[in-house]
């Protein structure tokens, strides 16, 4: 009997893709309404700036696009925690991330299609306190759905499954961004000298926010269906134990003890590092539809293809970036993906200030460079999104992924606070212009560099985890 108990206790750890897959159906949501948020949201606020404050610029007022655009992210600093830690002593029949999923789903779904109403409408206060609604319910909705991979996941596992659920999401980003070529932006916007957008065509920009909508309760509707938490985590508890033991940390995690010394350089070495990344990518993501329509002059359907081009990067990454960290460590592939992505950025600022300077200008056309630009910066990301957040929730027990997940969106959350901001500030001085961006991309993403190479590297090699096509096999 003790023999068979052993076996089964050195079996190897196999991925349940199938389940992987369902729970990513939770990103898909995220994802997908996020795209469509960042895409459209900054510039019905640059809209309704410049026609609020008479005689002002594009450029004088994307400082309170970016206040605005912070206060939502100032939101989810405060809620993300809340949320996880909630949902990590939350015991229902339906589990403890689930009643949150569901709720947040449902109120967020039925608020986001009204923001481009009111916006069509010329309301500023009501596009504002539409995002603010989605915004809040989307954070009630996010940490639980993020927390449920690491929930019912071996720890030596959550790379791998981190790279599937990331896939879903970008497959919803990509559905997001392939509707918006459809529904062209600047083309609704017109000549506003003449004709006001509110007589144009309100689904041209109403479409893409439906269907978001649309889409997240139908995945958090399968999410609900197929997961069911509480027989799922009966039915893998002795793999989970087995997980706690392998976990790529410095010291060993006891349920009921502080976290050790060693543990907490190591958290927060990892969560100052992704301050600075998330500084350098929402700061570009932000405004980079505005510097597509007011900077290059050229169509928003360019940004879009553009994200969908760094969005095919990404996928890439997502798809190997598990088996590189299997290789090389989880470090390692997140500093090779922070380097890769700061090249792609300085590759764009040599060629703004280089040959690309006098042409880009009201050029009317989106370069190829930053097509190459975004693949790579998405590639290089993506091994650092895949790796990054399973070495947070590594660094806790089973009772703390909610909260852990809330430490790790919260750093995110502070970094989009504060970047369109600082951005939008900058963007105020008379020598600077949309040609900055590079330029502070490229410092924000250098220190976050230089802060990640001081955490220790950690590989898991104690026992036998499957690999290839064998290692995440589905199981019914």
């Amino acid at each position: 009997m003790e023999n068979q108990l052993n076996a089964v206790d050195q079996k190897p750890l196999k991925l349940n893709v199938k389940r992987t897959f369902i729970i990513g159906f939770a990103f898909f949501g995220i994802l997908l309404l996020w795209q469509v948020y960042d895409s459209w949201c900054p510039t019905f606020l640059t809209e309704l700036f410049k026609e609020a404050i008479p005689n002002s610029s594009t450029e004088q007022v994307q400082y309170l696009v970016g206040i605005m655009m912070a206060m939502d992210n100032l939101a989810a600093l405060i809620l993300l925690p809340i949320f996880g830690h909630l949902s990590d002593k939350t015991h229902t029949k339906i589990g403890k991330r689930m009643p949150y999923i569901l709720v947040g789903t449902f109120v967020c779904a039925i608020a986001f299609p009204f923001v481009p109403v009111f916006f069509h409408y010329h309301s500023l206060i009501g596009t504002i306190a539409m995002m603010a609604i989605c915004i809040i319910f989307m954070m009630m909705y996010r940490n639980p759905a993020v927390a449920l991979m690491p929930d019912i996941t071996p720890k030596p596992l959550r790379s791998k499954a981190n790279g599937i659920i990331n896939i879903m999401g970008y497959i919803g980003g990509a559905f997001a961004t392939v509707v918006g070529i459809f529904f062209v932006l600047s083309n609704y916007l017109g000549t506003k000298g003449t004709d006001s957008w509110q007589y144009q065509n309100i689904w041209t920009v109403e479409v893409p926010f439906l269907l978001a909508s649309v889409l997240m309760v139908i995945s958090a509707i399968v999410l609900f269906i197929k997961i069911k938490e509480n027989k799922i985590e009966e039915e893998i508890a002795d793999e989970l134990r087995r997980g706690e033991e392998l976990a790529a940390v410095e010291d060993k995690i006891e349920d009921d003890k502080p976290m050790t010394k060693a543990n907490k350089i190591m958290l927060f070495l990892i969560l100052g590092a992704e301050f600075f990344w998330f500084m350098a990518d929402n700061g570009i993501g932000t405004f980079m539809n505005n510097y597509t329509i007011y900077y290059l002059g050229a169509k928003t359907s360019s940004n879009m293809i553009n994200t969908i081009v760094g969005g095919v990067g990404s996928v890439l990454g997502f798809g190997i970036g598990g088996y590189i960290a299997a290789k090389i460590g989880r470090k390692w592939t997140v500093v090779a993906g922070l380097a890769l992505s700061l090249l792609a950025y300085l590759a764009w600022l040599i060629a703004t200030y280089t040959f690309l300077s006098g042409s880009m200008e009201g050029g009317g056309s989106f370069p190829v460079l930053l097509y190459v630009v975004w693949f790579f910066k998405g590639f290089g990301m993506s091994l650092v999104h895949l790796n990054s957040f399973p070495m947070v929730v590594e660094l806790c027990n089973a009772k703390k992924i909610g909260a852990f997940t809330g430490y790790y969106y919260a750093s995110s959350m502070a970094a989009q606070t504060i970047t369109p901001i600082a951005l939008g500030t900058l963007l105020l001085a008379d020598n600077i212009n949309f040609s900055f961006l590079p330029v502070y991309a490229s410092i924000c993403l250098t220190v976050s560099t230089i802060i990640f190479i001081f955490v220790k590297n950690i590989k898991t090699n104690k026992t036998e985890i499957k690999k290839g096509l064998e290692g995440i096999g589905a199981e019914d």
